[in-house]
């Protein structure tokens, strides 16, 4: 009975995300305003409302919403919200960080500390990603002037204990061909101190690994280029407690971010060897991915 229970709880809160992100979706249908950036997490998370035996989904669903606003004394400035949403939600309060070029360090630890604060007064148990965009909306330009020296021990403080997010973004587009592009994510990659690796051709993808913001930053800058089709097929998020230099290295799983190509055929010579993909794939540990991104299990050659 309890299972029972607990699994329509899981259900309820399922629909509600799924009804909070087609919403959201409507209301801002541009990819510059909102963007899941884990499409794999949302086909889950619709498979599980979909199918009453198919199992708790594996990942949250993340997704970013940019907001432009006027300052004092300034042009428009953007901040960006990104948002993961647990399992649990609304039962249990979103994962949000607010981030800003404007903002300091003791600026954005203050501003993101008075939203959970105001959402923890205001929405326990309920949905509210629309009410902390609107709360950002209206209160965050204030904190780029706010004279914070009252606050820098305490924000010292929550720096020295800030759990530092290691994450990898494994990309898919419909193909990479153009050559400045492939410039781009290379150059962008050493810049943001990124490692990975590039296959371009038809399909093309893209696996980007290190700090959180910098990987975001790294997407925010790639899928405003031109593509037919590009999308974060699977993301993977690691909290490193004081996460240093060390405990970064030790998560990658690519010593740098290099092009790699798989004995191009085609008539165009844009097919790469998906056998050689998994190959390299499976030697990195990283097997699994190839189902993710071409829906069958991938085999060794020997």
């Amino acid at each position: 009975m309890i299972l029972g229970t607990t699994k329509m709880a899981n259900q309820e809160a399922a629909e509600i995300q799924i009804s909070e992100l087609d919403l959201l979706s409507s209301m801002f249908p541009y990819e510059e305003e909102f963007a899941v950036t884990d499409q794999l997490a949302l086909a889950e998370l619709k498979h599980y409302v979909e199918n009453e035996s198919a199992e708790v989904p594996s990942s949250k669903v993340q997704f970013l919403l940019n907001i432009k606003t006027e300052v004092p004394n300034a042009s428009t400035v953007e901040f960006s919200i990104s948002c993961a949403l647990p399992f649990k939600y609304p039962s249990v309060l979103p994962e949000i960080t607010v981030r800003s070029s404007l903002l300091s360090r003791s600026q954005q630890i203050l501003l993101n500390s008075d939203l959970k604060t105001y959402l923890m007064q205001n929405f326990s148990g309920e949905p509210c990603i629309l009410s902390a965009r609107e709360w950002v909306k209206d209160h965050a330009a204030a904190y780029i002037d706010k004279d914070l020296s009252s606050f820098s021990m305490a924000a010292s403080d929550a720096t020295k204990s800030e759990v530092t997010t290691f994450t990898r973004l494994w990309i898919y587009s419909h193909h990479i061909y153009n050559k400045q592009k492939r410039k781009n994510i290379i150059d962008w990659a050493k810049e943001l101190s990124l490692s990975g690796f590039c296959m371009p051709g038809k399909p093309g993808v893209v696996c980007v690994e290190g700090l959180q913001s910098s990987c975001e930053e790294f997407w925010s800058r790639i899928r405003r280029l031109t593509w037919k089709r590009i999308l974060i097929r699977h993301r993977e998020d690691v909290s490193l407690e004081g996460g240093g230099h060390a405990e970064i290295q030790k998560q990658r799983k690519f010593p740098t971010l290099e092009e790699k190509c798989f004995d191009a055929h085609g008539a165009r010579g844009n097919h790469m060897d998906l056998g050689q993909l998994y190959n390299f794939l499976e030697e990195k540990g990283c097997a699994d991915i190839f189902q993710m991104y071409f829906g069958v299990e991938g085999h060794s050659r020997v």
